[in-house]
């Protein structure tokens, strides 16, 4: 590649990454529909397999994950709105028993001088959360409040299942197109590059969302059986954050124990709590993550949380959206250029 070549390669880079930047408050919805037809295509191709039409097959996956969202809508969240209305209910109980049985347990045990008042704090609490049980009714009624801001709403909430819908429809057609337009030389280099970065991607997505589903089911059961009246919130909560390596761990805990404290103001039930987060750890470590993601990602813990951090930092809620992906990719991309050095003169005669 000649010198020129390279600089312009480079410029392209660099605006592609300031338009990306520019564009990211609006790009959220077009890369979630990325990521729900990038997951969705498997089935949709297996479908086809069946020898039903493209477009029919990309019909009956939308019409199963409506089925399954409406249920969602019906029956899990009320269920979680119920469960918030009951831990806020519980906000005075909890102030209680801080007051009159934590905190002098405290001021004994750490020889404190005085014991603070929480009765201010719990009236403001009271007083903040009174209302707080339609959660559903509120968020549209403050969303309804402004026009604006209703019409981005609506408009995100339609064009994330439209583009999903023809990203589906049109993916073989997508990657034939980009794949015409490969440099014939560069053709193989880059074919194999995408193959593994696919299947990268294909561990992390499909993976990475059966291990969020079934931690959630294993924190939620487990709660349960422990009595917690709040096990599906907590539980599912742990769950849905555990892509970050120990998060659900560590929010799952302390909401846990939380909530233990509101409900049955004593520290015994806090071992059966650290006995389910316990048990949830290794089936995680021993089988969950082996058998849905095995080691094909390969990223490192500390590299996880990096990457969410920074995507998020740059990028709003699109970078937390493409953080583990982009860091996915970039592992693949690093194995290949490690492995072209380790293949070229350079490392070879640095041996000699």
């Amino acid at each position: 590649m000649a010198e020129s070549q390279k600089w312009l390669w480079l410029v392209a880079v660099l605006l592609g990454g300031w338009l990306l930047y520019l564009l990211a408050p609006v790009l959220a919805p077009f890369a979630t529909a990325a990521i729900l037809a990038y997951i969705g295509n498997p089935l949709v191709e297996r479908l086809t397999r069946w020898r039903l039409s493209r477009t029919l097959a990309v019909v009956v996956v939308f019409l199963v994950l409506t089925l399954l969202l409406v249920w969602l809508a019906l029956v899990l969240v009320p269920m979680l709105e119920r469960q918030i209305a009951l831990l806020v209910a519980r906000l005075p109980t909890l102030f209680d028993w801080l007051q009159h049985h934590a905190l002098p347990w405290l001021q004994t045990r750490l020889g404190l001088a005085g014991t603070p008042d929480l009765g201010t704090l719990k009236s403001y609490a009271a007083g903040q959360w009174q209302s707080a049980g339609g959660l559903a009714t509120q968020l549209l009624a403050s969303i309804s409040r402004s026009g604006l801001a209703l019409l981005g709403w609506l408009v995100n909430l339609l064009l994330v299942p439209v583009v999903t819908f023809y990203l589906l429809r049109d993916w073989q057609c997508l990657l034939a197109r980009l794949h015409e337009l490969l440099p014939r030389r560069m053709e193989p280099a880059v074919v194999k590059l995408v193959r593994s970065v696919d299947e990268v991607l294909g561990a992390f997505f499909r993976g990475q969302l059966l291990v969020m589903l079934a931690l959630g089911v294993i924190y939620t059961t487990g709660l349960w059986l422990v009595g917690l009246d709040l096990a599906l919130l907590i539980g599912m909560l742990a769950g849905l954050v555990s892509f970050v390596p120990y998060l659900g761990l560590v929010v799952g805990l302390i909401a846990a124990g939380i909530a233990v404290l509101m409900q049955f103001q004593e520290f015994t039930p806090l071992l059966y709590v650290l006995v389910v987060f316990g048990v949830a750890q290794l089936l995680e470590g021993m089988v969950l993550t082996p058998w849905l993601l095995g080691e094909r990602i390969g990223l490192h813990p500390v590299a996880v949380i990096f990457a969410v951090l920074a995507g998020g930092q740059l990028f709003g809620f699109l970078g937390v959206l493409l953080a583990l992906p982009v860091a996915a990719v970039v592992v693949v991309l690093l194995r290949h250029g490690l492995q072209h050095y380790l293949d070229s003169r350079l490392y070879s005669s640095a041996n000699r």
